[in-house]
């Protein structure tokens, strides 16, 4: 597992300042990974109480649905609550060695950029942190993939369309290239018979561009 490093902010605590932020989020991600002979050879497992250990877990899974994600507020009332546990005994059971926030942290959440150190100050955990850091990982590698999957059958409809008009120039790979991208930067949803001849004229106009470049 990757390790994590946070920034540390000037203050009273020297809090670390929380790598995601309340747009960071993982709405198609119904499940989390836990890495399950971690937990079996845990300290927390082999020492906790079963109650701690029962809220510790619920915690975690709380967590994911908090913003920032993986975010817990700093207040012992709300997390009672949360965990479905009278406040004073949920307070007690925090006084354990291995209790419900357990290597549970204070940070600093939406950091201000005008005012470094300022922001909302939360609870993270730092094996939850490695966990969502993989999960946003694979989150935008699967964006990337579709993308470019997403690029190519774009392309392919578009030399399509300019082998309609000209044979030969839907057989270069980079004028189709350029005027995918240039049909995507004028911001062009639908592509029109108007919008590819638009395309296959900016595409002349920029070679002839290039011509009178290099006399």
């Amino acid at each position: 597992m990757s390790s994590v490093s946070l920034t540390v902010v000037s203050g009273d605590d020297d809090l670390p300042v929380y790598p995601f932020g309340s747009g960071d989020r993982l709405d198609s991600h119904w499940f989390m990974t836990w890495h399950r002979q971690r937990w079996l050879n845990s300290e927390m497992r082999l020492k906790g109480t079963p109650e701690a250990r029962a809220y510790y877990f619920d915690l975690i899974n709380i967590s994911y649905g908090h913003s920032p994600i993986g975010t817990l507020p700093d207040d012992t009332e709300q997390l009672a609550k949360m965990a479905m546990c009278d406040h004073s005994r949920f307070v007690s059971l925090c006084q354990l060695p291995f209790g419900p926030l357990h290597r549970w942290r204070r940070c600093v959440c939406d950091e201000n950029e005008d005012e470094p150190g300022r922001g909302t100050v939360r609870l993270y955990h730092p094996t939850v942190l490695h966990m969502l850091t993989d999960a946003m990982a694979r989150k935008e590698d699967n964006r990337a993939r579709n993308d470019r999957a997403n690029a190519a059958k774009r392309q392919q409809r578009l030399r399509g369309a300019v082998a309609g008009y000209h044979v030969d120039l839907a057989k270069n790979d980079a004028a189709i290239l350029w005027m995918d991208q240039w049909l995507v930067d004028e911001g062009c949803d639908y592509r029109s018979a108007a919008w590819i001849e638009r395309s296959i004229q900016a595409w002349s106009n920029h070679m002839a561009d290039l011509s009178l470049r290099r006399r």
